[in-house]
């Protein structure tokens, strides 16, 4: 997701997208998942130096990203959607206080995990498949894609606020699916969304997807496994918790009782409560659709010390 917090900041996302052939090459792109150079200079009927100006506006403004390869008939430029939605917050004051990390996925500080399960780095997987005993390695710190037929993963988050500061909202991001053997489309697992073992709800995945390649995926990972998620973005602010804008529950901040000295500890779970316990899967930089890992942004406010 590509999230523009004042207007002037997005200045480039709204010259790129101030051109019809723009919007059309982002319009082939979504239909097809990526394409190269000529086939988009073929479907729209324009020469290679038009094509390539407007691709470099648009690589330009992070919209879509260009990969080489080299092809049969010497080297291509695959063109892909970088992102598949575009937040403008109209509302947004440049004062505004917030701090952003990314975690790896692989920095997760606690588990539970039942096969199918297992890890991979961008290069290869971690031990075996199916063994929970991998989680333990030391090299799951680089793990870049993550999945458990049931259990959890704990992450811990930086809490950065001074004392004259409180949490205004939190936000999670991140690309989720379901996990089944090998992949389907159709396979709906309900995936739950704890903070500080408060649970703030839960989002129905509806499958873990491998219908076509995910966009980042390396080349060794086998066409036969899942390849791509979802980008789910949760907020919990004072008015309650919320998925993609939709509420998904009434438990707000101020259950939750954070201060700048409080432990940040967000859960993802497949409990053995879940009606549809059907795994989940987490992705990274390295695969699936979205050039990400786990994004967390803390709003706060400042308050007058008595």
């Amino acid at each position: 997701m590509i999230y523009i917090k004042d207007l002037m900041s997005g200045l480039p996302i709204f010259k790129a997208l101030s051109s019809e052939v723009r919007i059309q090459i982002i319009e082939l792109l979504i239909r097809n998942s990526s394409m190269n150079l000529n086939e988009l200079a073929n479907e729209l009927k324009l020469s290679n130096g038009a094509i390539t100006m407007h691709i470099k506006k648009l690589e330009e403004s992070g919209i879509i990203q260009i990969n080489t390869t080299v092809g049969k008939h010497g080297i291509q430029k695959i063109c892909y959607l970088n992102e598949d939605k575009l937040f403008i917050d109209m509302k947004s004051n440049e004062k505004e206080n917030l701090y952003e990390v990314e975690l790896q996925v692989g920095h997760f500080s606690n588990y539970a995990a039942a096969p199918t399960c297992g890890l991979a780095t961008k290069d290869s997987i971690i031990g075996d498949f199916d063994d929970p005993r991998y989680f333990a390695d030391p090299q799951r710190i680089y793990a870049e894609i993550i999945w458990l037929a049931e259990g959890f993963l704990e992450y811990r988050i930086p809490n950065y606020l001074k004392p004259n500061q409180q949490f205004k909202e939190i936000q999670f991001s991140m690309e989720l699916s379901s996990e089944a053997p090998g992949y389907n489309n159709h396979y709906p697992s309900d995936i739950y969304f704890y903070l500080n073992n408060v649970e703030i709800g839960s989002w129905t995945s509806p499958g873990d997807f491998g219908d076509v390649r995910g966009n980042f995926n390396p080349d060794w990972w086998p066409p036969h496994l899942n390849q791509y998620g979802m980008l789910k973005l949760i907020r919990i602010n004072q008015q309650g918790s919320f998925i993609d804008g939709c509420r998904i529950s009434d438990v707000s901040l101020n259950e939750i009782e954070l201060d700048y000295k409080s432990d940040l500890v967000l859960r993802l779970a497949v409990p053995p409560h879940s009606a549809n316990k059907r795994g989940l899967t987490i992705y990274g930089k390295s695969f699936g659709n979205y050039s990400q890992d786990l994004l967390v942004r803390v709003l706060y406010d400042v308050v007058e010390q008595p």
